[in-house]
């Protein structure tokens, strides 16, 4: 099972040493327009009735993040159902939702920065431990491939709402406000400010 095994924060305090953090993660964010293709194939999502986990992930998570490609050109790339095993015995290995590398083009994940893991039944927050646990094994990852690299950012999404975390030594913090679809150039805006702290 892996990363799914973590299911409520007492895990992951317990078994990494992780201390939950809530605070506001970003001082001041500019947005970023959406472009005329994000804004069209988000407006197609409200055509298919089914709203599950797939659907979502298809209809607005995968544009979004495309899209977030599109602006960092030559810079990042995005995994999509990539595996990361780190430690069988922590339930640190299984598929990620997505990854996305501070590496352009790679065939294998080296050297991620962010994890994006998708809520199931619509609620965030039982995503939050998944994620920590994947941001965690992806902050191992860095240190045994020896690649100089601070602090992991995580994202929890229903594809509706989204929450932003960030790593850092031991600490998780969980940014005190959502970001909602509605306001997509603010997402937008995050991962700008995220991916920028890396160049």
């Amino acid at each position: 099972m892996g990363y799914s095994n973590y299911k409520n924060n007492n895990q992951i305090e317990e078994k990494l040493g992780i201390n939950y953090v809530k605070k506001n993660i970003f001082v001041e964010i500019k947005p970023i327009q959406a472009s005329e293709w994000l804004k069209t194939t988000l407006s197609y999502s409200n055509l298919i009735s089914s709203q599950n986990e797939k659907t979502k992930s298809e209809t607005i998570v995968s544009p979004i993040l495309t899209e977030v490609i599109r602006l960092n050109k030559n810079f990042i790339t995005l995994f999509s159902g990539s595996t990361l095993d780190i430690d069988t015995k922590k339930d640190l290995n299984g598929e990620c939702d997505f990854v996305i590398t501070k590496n352009f083009y790679k065939i294998d994940i080296k050297a991620p920065i962010f994890q994006i893991v998708e809520a199931k039944d619509h609620d965030i927050k039982i995503a939050i431990p998944q994620c920590a646990a994947q941001m965690y094994a992806a902050d191992v990852f860095n240190k045994k491939a020896n690649e100089n690299i601070d602090c992991i950012y995580g994202c929890v999404t229903t594809g509706d709402i989204w929450l932003f975390m960030k790593l850092y030594q031991n600490n998780l913090f969980i940014d005190n406000k959502k970001y909602y679809l509605n306001k997509v150039d603010k997402i937008l805006g995050v991962f700008q400010n995220i991916i920028d702290t890396f160049k």
